[in-house]
């Protein structure tokens, strides 16, 4: 696992984002490792954050067709309950 994790925290595998009263970020958890850096809390700002899952039928193209992938293979589809 160590050897994974090295390979992981790389710095061209990995973004750091400095935060502006403002700015807004999104990222797809199902291919994400987050690791809050040690200095998170240092902003002269309360920073809000809000979670969106998405639900539904799989997205169509404007003429009907499903998607398809372009590259990689398909998630395994699964449902997960709401966290309060």
């Amino acid at each position: 696992m160590e050897l994974l994790w090295e390979h992981a925290i790389r710095p061209e595998f990995t973004v750091r984002f400095r935060w502006e009263q403002g700015d807004v970020a999104f990222w797809d958890n199902r291919a994400t490792a987050h690791l809050a850096p040690s200095d998170i809390y240092q902003t002269d700002f309360d920073r809000q954050f809000y979670r969106v899952t998405l639900l539904g039928k799989f997205p169509r193209a404007v003429d009907g067709s499903p998607s398809r992938a372009i590259r990689g293979s398909r998630l395994k589809r699964c449902l997960m309950s709401s966290m309060s």
